[in-house]
């Protein structure tokens, strides 16, 4: 038997993988920032931007978590508190 709760194994294994998502997450996060900076917020004008966005989606990376990225590069901070 592994243990008496399964919850404590369970726990363990998601704590693993949340952090190599987490990871992932936040290089995509900061590539995402960089493109719109240097390029602007269009994705369909800004080609390093359209790929960051491309890798994050790939990585199954929630619609949040990267739109949010993208308004703060171009400079105008989060959109849900304008």
């Amino acid at each position: 038997m592994s243990g008496h709760s399964k919850w404590a194994t369970t726990k363990r294994k998601k704590a693993i993988v949340d952090g190599k998502k987490g990871k992932i997450f936040t290089k995509v996060v900061r590539e995402i920032i960089m493109a719109a900076r240097s390029g602007g917020g269009d994705v369909n004008a800004n080609a390093k931007l359209r790929l960051a966005v491309d890798k994050a989606k790939a990585n199954n990376m929630p619609a949040e978590n990267w739109l949010r990225p993208r308004w703060r590069g171009r400079g105008g901070g989060d959109p849900h508190r304008q």
